[in-house]
C-alpha cells in the first residue's frame, strides 16, 4: 500500500489562486474540468459566492500592537495553526494520480484540516494511516452522505471511527443532484479505474415501480432522502461529533443547534445543487445572527468562493470559526500534486497574515463585525 505521495515541482509563475486555476485549466481535460469547475444550471450561485466576498469592505485600524500575533484558532477542542480546512471533494484522482493521499499530506503538512469525502477515489483507511501520525497536522474529518442502506452507513461510520477520523460531516443539502448543464454538455463520465471506492459492496437501492404520471424523483429517489430524524439516528450511531454541511437558512441552523450538533458548515455546495441559492458570505451573516439571538454557541464554518486571505479574514469577522477551501485545492492538486495543494494553502495563510496586519488584527479574535462596518463598533 502506497503511503506517500509523489514529489513534483511547482510550475513557474504561480503567484495566487487565480494563477493556479488558469494553470489547472490547461492541465485538466474537458471531462474533469466540467466536473470540478462547474456549478448548477446557469451557475448564478457559483458566481455569487465569489462576488459576495468581493462586495465586503475591510475598514482597517492603525497603530495597533501587532507583534506576537498569530492565526491560531480553537475548533472542537483542538488548536489549529490557521482556520483553514480542505472541503470534501469527490474523485480527486481525476485531478492527479495521488488524489486524496496528496491532498491529505499537504493539508497535514501545512497544519490545515481535511474533510475526506464519502465519494473519495482512495480508501479511507489508507489516507488516515498516512497522515494521522504527522506532527502539527490539522483535524481529519469524514464527510458522509446517508446511504439508502442504513446498515451499510453504520459500517461506513464504524470504518471511519476505527481509522481515526475525528468527526463526521453530514452533507444535508443534496437529496438530489443539481441540474449541472456544464457536465451534461461535456457528457461527463468517470474515467476507467476511478470511482467511489469506499462505497463498493453496497447493494443497489431498491427499485420503485412507478405508475403513469408519477415522478421518478418525488415518487422514487426522494423516498430515501434524509430528514431531521436521520440526523438524530446518526448521532445515536457514533461516538464522533457530528457537523451538518449545507446549512443556509437561519431557521435550519437553529433547529440543528437544538439537536446538539457539534458544528454547522454554511455552504451551497459550491453552487453545484440549487442555482440562485444565496451566496455563502450572505448566508453566514444571517446564520450567525440567528444562533446568537437564540443564545446558541455552535461553531459555524463556511465555504464557497474563498480565493484570498482577505476573504478568510472577512469570514472570521462575520463570525465563522474556520473556512473550507474547495476548488482551489483541486487546482493545486492538478498542477503539482501534494506540492501544489501545499502552495495553495500557504498562499492563503500568508495572505491572511498580511490582511490581519494591515487591518490591525493581531489575532483572529480581533476580527469583529466592526472590521466590515464601522457602525458595528
Amino acid at each position: 500500500m502506497n503511503t506517500a505521495p509523489s514529489l513534483q515541482a511547482l510550475p513557474d509563475n504561480l503567484i495566487n489562486l487565480a494563477d493556479h486555476e488558469a494553470c489547472a485549466r490547461s492541465r485538466l481535460d474537458s471531462n474533469a474540468w466540467a466536473y470540478f469547475y462547474g456549478g448548477a444550471a446557469d451557475e448564478f450561485s457559483l458566481a455569487a459566492n465569489r462576488q459576495a466576498w468581493d462586495a465586503l469592505t475591510l475598514w482597517p485600524r492603525v497603530l495597533r500592537t501587532l507583534a506576537g500575533g498569530h492565526t491560531r484558532v480553537h475548533l472542537l477542542g483542538r488548536e489549529l495553526a490557521c482556520p483553514l480546512l480542505v472541503a470534501p471533494m469527490a474523485f480527486q484522482r481525476m485531478a492527479h494520480a495521488d488524489g486524496e493521499l496528496a491532498m491529505a499530506y499537504a493539508s497535514a503538512a501545512l497544519g490545515a484540516g481535511m474533510v475526506f469525502s464519502t465519494q473519495a477515489s482512495m480508501p479511507l483507511e489508507q489516507v488516515a494511516q498516512a497522515v494521522l501520525g504527522m506532527q502539527g497536522r490539522g483535524p481529519l474529518w469524514f464527510q458522509l452522505y446517508l446511504q439508502h442502506d442504513r446498515g451499510f452507513t453504520r459500517q461506513l461510520v464504524a470504518r471511519a471511527e476505527a481509522a481515526g477520523y475525528e468527526a463526521l460531516v453530514l452533507t444535508v443539502d443534496a437529496p438530489a443532484h443539481g441540474a449541472r448543464d456544464r457536465e451534461r454538455r461535456a457528457r461527463f463520465r468517470l474515467p476507467e479505474g476511478i470511482g467511489a471506492i469506499n462505497l463498493q459492496g453496497m447493494a443497489p437501492p431498491p427499485s420503485v415501480p412507478l405508475e403513469h404520471g408519477q415522478s421518478a424523483l418525488f415518487d422514487g429517489l426522494l423516498h430515501q432522502a434524509p430528514t431531521w430524524e436521520d440526523v438524530q439516528w446518526l448521532q445515536s450511531q457514533t461516538r464522533l461529533p457530528v457537523l451538518l454541511k449545507g446549512i443556509l437558512h437561519p431557521a435550519d441552523a437553529v433547529q440543528a443547534a437544538r439537536l446538539g450538533v457539534a458544528g454547522l458548515i454554511v455552504s451551497n455546495h459550491g453552487g453545484r445543487t440549487l442555482d440562485t441559492a444565496p451566496a455563502t458570505a450572505i448566508a453566514l451573516r444571517h446564520v450567525v445572527h440567528a444562533l446568537r439571538s437564540a443564545g446558541m454557541d455552535v461553531p459555524v464554518l463556511v465555504d464557497g468562493g474563498i480565493r484570498r486571505g482577505t476573504d478568510v479574514l472577512k469570514a472570521m469577522a462575520l463570525g465563522a470559526s474556520a473556512v473550507l477551501i474547495g476548488r482551489p485545492a483541486i487546482w493545486g492538486l492538478a498542477n503539482a500534486g501534494a506540492a501544489g495543494v501545499a502552495h495553495v494553502l500557504r498562499l492563503l495563510r500568508d495572505e491572511l497574515e498580511i490582511a490581519m496586519a494591515l487591518s490591525g488584527c493581531a489575532r483572529l479574535s480581533d476580527a469583529s463585525p466592526a472590521l466590515l462596518d464601522p457602525a458595528c463598533a
